[in-house]
Order: C-alpha cells, then structure tokens, then sequence
C-alpha cells in the first residue's frame, strides 16, 4: 500500500454492484436486474420546482440544516407521526450521507455495530472507516430479525444497532414485533439504534412500523431518493434526539456544508405528489417475478417492500451462479456483496416489465442446470 494512503481506506473497495454497472456499459443488450434504483422519469412537479428554483437563483449555500420551508413541512410529519418533544429533523446530503453523520457522530474507535446479515454494503464499510467493529447478526433463512440473537450480541462494546426495513437486499419488512422488540432491546441496553427507512414508501402488504414508534431515541434515515426517482439528487433526511441531531449538523457543516439548494426546493413539492401508482406499478413486477422464480423451483423469502428478491442459488455458490448469469447478459449481484455467506443472489425488478420477463426466462434456463 502507497505510504500516504490512510489505514482508514482498508474497510472500503470498490463496490461488487459497482463492477456490475461497469460491465453493463460494456454490453450491448444487457438485461439489468442489477440497479437499485426506480426506473421510472421524476414526476414534472418535481423537475418544475427544480427549475424554477435555479431560475430563481436558489443556488448558493442554503442553512447547513436544510431551507426553513423544507425543514419545517417534515418537523411537522415527524411531530404529527411520533409525538416527541425532543426530536429534530436535518436535511442531509442523501441517506448515504446522513449515515455517515449519525456514525461519525456517536461511534468512537472499538464501539460495537450491530448490523443485520445480509446488509446494506455500506454499513461495515462505514462502521470501519469511523473505528467501529461490525457485530453481524445472521437473518437466514427467512430474513427476519431473531431479538434472542440480537441480545447474545450486544455486549458492553455495543453502541448502536444499524437496522434497515423494507431492507436491502432481500426486500424483507419487519414485522411490528419484530420492530418493537428491538426498539425495546435498545432503550433496554441505553444503545441507539438508526433506522433506515429509504424504502419507507415501497411497502406492499403493511405499512412500515418504525423503531421511533417505540423508542423515542431511535434515529430515523430516510430520504426522497427512491421515492421520487432522483438518486442523483443527493437528498436525505434525519430525525432523531436535538443533541444527536445537533451534532449531526455540526459535522455537516464541516463536510457536505448542505444538501444541494435548489433541489431543497424540489422537494417541497415532491411531498405532494401521489406515489401510489408508481408503488403499484412495482408491486405488480414483483408478483410477476415472484411467480416466475417459484414456478421455476427457487426458493425465495416472499419481499414485501422495497424493489429487491434475494433467491438461494439452485446450484453452486451465489458467485458461480451469478457468473453463469452474466455470461448470458443477465445483471444480478452475488449475495456475497450483503453478506458473510455466498448462496444467494439480488434480484433489483426496479426494471422494465419486459426487462423482468427477460431475465425470468434466463433464471428458469439457468435453474434446469
């Protein structure tokens, strides 16, 4: 290693879903099931706000918070939703972004990070480009939190717990129990627990519950990314306790200085923009891919949010699997990017109806071998 480059950039490399966007640039018909990101154009209500925002000249800095009018149309959601007196919201540069803030902002060196296998690939990353030590808590077979497990975990190191529904990669939602009792567990043990509610929107059986429903400590992530359809925005949120999240705007001023400003604005009128039929939309895709991989013998955990399956490979490792799809020009990303094992694999249907159906036709191929 180059001897000015820091310990730091060891926890990270170059993301698997990275390469597999890389490749799909190479190829000439590819079907891409590999894109965790809404296919669908942003919505013109929000592309106009956006303009006129910029023909405004709302393009210097804004507030390192977030602009006031944007800001106080979610402290309002939040206040209405939950109810704590004590809880405060900071526009972020992203939910990637406010990640980093919330980690960097309580995770000291050698403090303990429970996340849940499988996981977002940023999270270890993450947790050790800020000094902490992952603690992975296995999910398998069903995706579904075990607070038994959760528990044996925690030990006097134990800062927070990163947790994530409807999750990526298996699209999985937590169930109310499940939600409660790790929301308990926290406040139990005096450990935060970040929740990154990103999918919030793409939830199709129930609705999601939210640790905050529980804890009034919880730190809430979320963001207009996937809802809106504008991942190159950059624009997240953050909710949590006023001295967490004043700390958070404290290293924001020193790192992202604010979300961008005019999209700020965008977002304004985002929030009255009916989403449902875009969320119908996917959950039709998902049915069809869902019946489409049963019928073809996988077995699968039934995703009930997000935009994301997360099948067992029919044969050989996740990777094997996943290279023999590639090489017939079908994107999917081996479960070894999410996770300590390597026997599943993602499916992103954030896709083209017709795109979906391609890549079912070579996934009931591949499962005949």
């Amino acid at each position: 290693m180059h001897p000015w480059i820091a310990q730091r950039t060891q926890y990270v490399d170059s993301s698997g879903i990275r390469k597999v966007f890389d490749l799909a640039a190479k190829l000439a018909n590819p079907i891409n099931l590999s894109i965790g990101q809404p296919d669908f154009a942003v919505p013109d209500a929000v592309k106009q706000a956006a303009i006129q925002a910029i023909n405004d000249d709302q393009n210097g800095y804004s507030l390192t918070q977030g602009i006031p009018a944007l800001r106080e149309r979610l402290q309002a959601d939040v206040d209405k939703q939950y109810g704590h007196d004590n809880r405060r919201v900071l526009v972020t540069s992203g939910t990637s972004g406010a990640l980093v803030l919330a980690l960097m902002a309580m995770v000291d060196p050698d403090d303990e990070v429970i996340c849940f296998d499988p996981y977002f690939v940023m999270y270890p990353a993450l947790t050790g480009m800020v000094g902490g030590k992952v603690v992975k808590v296995d999910t398998y077979p069903d995706f579904h939190v075990d607070l038994a497990k959760v528990e044996a975990a925690i030990t006097p190191r134990t800062k927070l717990i990163l947790f994530n529904s409807p999750a990526n990669p298996t699209g999985v939602l937590a169930t109310e129990d499940e939600v409660r009792g790790l929301a308990e567990l926290a406040a139990k043990h005096n450990i935060a627990i970040v929740s990154d509610e990103i999918y919030r929107r793409f939830c199709y059986s129930d609705e999601l519950v939210s640790p905050a429903s529980f804890n009034d400590q919880a730190i809430v992530v979320d963001g207009f990314s996937k809802t809106y359809g504008v991942t190159g925005w950059r624009l997240g949120f953050v909710h949590g306790p006023a001295e967490i999240i004043d700390k958070m705007t404290m290293l924001q001023q020193y790192t992202y200085v604010c979300a961008p400003h005019p999209l700020q604005w965008s977002m304004l009128a985002a929030l009255d923009v009916d989403m449902q039929p875009y969320v119908d939309s996917y959950r039709h895709r998902r049915d069809l891919l869902l019946d489409g991989l049963r019928s073809a013998g996988y077995e699968v955990s039934q995703p009930d949010g997000a935009f994301y399956v997360f099948p067992k490979a029919p044969w050989g490792t996740g990777s094997e699997f996943v290279a023999e799809a590639i090489a017939r020009e079908l994107l999917i990303i081996p479960g070894n990017i999410f996770s300590a094992r390597d026997t599943h694999f993602r499916i992103s249907y954030a896709a083209s109806e017709e795109t979906v159906k391609r890549g079912i036709d070579v996934l009931t191929d591949l499962a005949k071998r």
